[in-house]
């Protein structure tokens, strides 16, 4: 089977076709850009994945990262392929020429992302963090501090961490305790102990340069009193070079249920009071630096899931093409491929129809970026940004989960096989849980969507989004074909845009609960309806790439387009289907939450806590 990782024929289709990012070359932000040079580049992303990536995970998974007196061992072949991924160029690929970047934009950093993070997570770890803690320097840094940190990390010579988790402080950053003392030469001295710090410490590179929150003694408690240090794991002498280590240690690693090559750290600072660090911008502008990158740090995470959703549907894909068993419902006596069944082809549509949404969702967020980027002017890079804003705790939660949900049907196409170590999805299922909780897990992004961005400007962005959906499904209701489908997407549309209008009009004692309440099963039903949305943009599209081709128009009447061996047609042919699949099964669902929802149903909150 082609395309192991990810179906490329799909992510051509929704770069070019669905969002034209070929038309970013018309501003000077992107001179250089022609899809030409971007194909080249997807396919070697593609084969770097497949080739070098994607056996490097397995055989990871196995190994696993190993700790040993103060020390980690990466897994073998981990040193070797960072040095060629950066090699490649593919660390700094949004970056500025004069930083050794590419000055590529963020839809096609992200499409090729989707490939390195379907194929090797773990890997990947290494580089969106050593990459989001350079920017962090290159936007907050002083000239020194880029000079020093940020140029080594860009180039590859060192990576990064970002320190925030506390015993007693997880998601409520706010509660850290780690300390910083002013020291006579103008330096920090940090104490504190930081925990689940991904590749808190290894052997990949000489340095590690950890980006520790921390408050300055004297400081108001709360986040509003943390101040961001730049700590790493050993000094730099004068004239460049690595020096003495610096006095924080690594006590041990995690033992994970999955994710066994990245190694997941507690970490000591100033056991010694001799922890050196250097504060990165302001003091008690800390947390404003962190969530400077906090979008683009979980499209990345929303990414890895859908990576997942790509990996389990074209292996169970495969796997359901080859194996032969029992007889076809159409009467025939030979044994048919289990492809032919039609609960193994309902999971299969499942997977397909998440995986080309969200697909669609989590690049047109990117795309969404890269207009904030090249905006005209204030009030147009404003729109974008609040679509991003907006879109962004669905296209980090919704992608994650699906990846966990889609790996157990992948797993159970295979059956048996399925849950043997030699299927690569029961490695993924492991592995895929925790990006439900890396940066922030899904009942944070949930609460984010409910409370807060859904009554962006008192809702405004929430409904135009939303109302935006309607130049599509007009163009699909002027065929009849598609009218009940249209229907069912309108009628989930309107009843979510009124239970927001409802939720926003409780009384102030209860709202707060109340948001709480519904705000899982409010980021869900957004979801299924964005995804539907999605699928039905594509399908419009397809039509009339398909009609531009000589195909039939029509948006797909069953049987109409001829057997081919144009993998192209069929591809394009296949969105119609797989649209009016999500339609009329997950949107339904959806109208089932909703109408849940509507009950206000407070038992949860009022129940004793002895009770449970």
């Amino acid at each position: 089977m082609t395309d192991i990782l990810v179906d490329q024929r799909d992510a051509r289709f929704v770069l070019f076709d669905l969002l034209n990012v070929q038309a970013l070359a018309e501003h000077s932000r992107f001179p250089q850009l022609d899809r030409e040079s971007l194909e080249m580049l997807l396919e070697e992303a593609k084969r770097f994945s497949e080739q070098r990536l994607f056996p490097l995970n397995i055989a990871g998974d196995r190994t696993g990262a190993v700790y040993a007196n103060g020390t980690v061992r990466a897994t073998p072949g981990m040193r070797n392929a960072y040095g060629e991924f950066v090699q490649g160029g593919w660390l700094t690929m949004s970056e500025e020429a004069d930083l050794g970047g590419q000055g590529l934009p963020e839809v096609v950093k992200f499409a090729a992302h989707e490939l390195f993070l379907a194929a090797n997570f773990p890997f990947m770890c290494f580089v969106n963090l050593t990459h989001d803690a350079a920017k962090l320097i290159e936007l907050f840094g002083t000239d020194e501090q880029k000079s020093v940190y940020m140029t080594r990390m860009y180039r590859g010579d060192w990576t990064g961490t970002m320190c925030l988790t506390e015993p007693g402080a997880g998601s409520e950053v706010g509660a850290l305790r780690t300390r910083a003392r002013l020291a006579d030469d103008g330096t920090y001295r940090i104490r504190g102990q930081k925990i689940y710090i991904t590749n808190g410490e290894h052997d990949l590179t000489d340095n590690i340069v950890h980006l520790v929150l921390a408050r300055i003694e004297g400081d108001p408690d709360g986040t509003r009193g943390l101040s961001l240090f730049i700590v790493p794991k050993c000094r730099v002498d004068a004239d460049g070079s690595v020096g003495r280590r610096n006095d924080v240690h690594c006590t041990g690693i995690e033992h994970k249920m999955g994710l066994h090559a990245s190694p997941t750290a507690t970490l000591v600072f100033g056991e010694e009071d001799d922890c050196r660090g250097y504060l990165l911008g302001k003091p008690r502008e800390g947390i404003r630096a962190m969530f400077h990158m906090m979008n683009q740090s979980r499209l990345e995470v929303g990414l890895f899931g859908l990576g997942v959703c790509s990996v389990s549907y074209r292996h169970a894909l495969a796997y359901a093409k080859q194996r032969i068993q029992g007889q076809g419902i159409a009467g025939q006596h030979d044994r048919v491929a289990i492809v032919e069944h039609p609960d193994v082809r309902r999971n299969l549509m499942t997977m397909k129809a998440y995986t080309e949404g969200l697909r669609a969702l989590l690049y047109y967020c990117a795309h969404a970026m890269d207009r904030v980027t090249i905006a005209d002017d204030r009030a147009e890079a404003q729109r974008w940004q609040d679509i991003v804003d907006l879109l962004i705790p669905v296209a980090k939660a919704l992608p994650t989960e699906k990846g966990v949900e889609l790996a157990s049907l992948g797993i159970q196409v295979h059956g048996g096989a399925g849950y043997t170590s030699a299927c690569p999805l029961e490695q993924y299922m492991r592995d895929s849980k925790v990006a439900c909780i890396f940066e922030g897990t899904t009942g944070i992004q949930a609460m984010d969507f409910a409370l807060r961005k859904v009554h962006l400007k008192e809702g405004a962005v929430f409904r135009g989004f939303l109302t935006e959906m309607n130049d599509v499904i007009d163009r699909a209701a002027t065929m009849a074909e598609w009218t009940p489908y249209v229907d069912q997407l309108r009628m989930t549309r309107d009843a979510l845009l009124a239970l927001r209008d409802e939720l926003a009009e409780v009384p102030i004692h209860n709202r707060l609960r109340d948001q709480l309440l519904s705000a899982t099963p409010l980021l869900e039903v957004a979801g299924d309806l964005i995804v539907a949305y999605f699928l039905l943009w594509s399908a419009v599209a397809a039509d009339a790439k398909l009609a531009a081709m000589g195909g039939s128009q029509g948006c797909g009447k069953a049987g109409e387009f001829p057997p081919s061996s144009d993998e192209e047609r069929l591809h394009l042919a296949g969105k119609t289907p797989v649209a009016r699949f999500f339609i009329a099964t997950m949107l339904p669902r959806a109208d089932g939450k909703l109408a849940a929802l509507k009950w206000n149903d407070v038992s949860a909150c009022n129940i004793d806590v002895g009770s449970f």
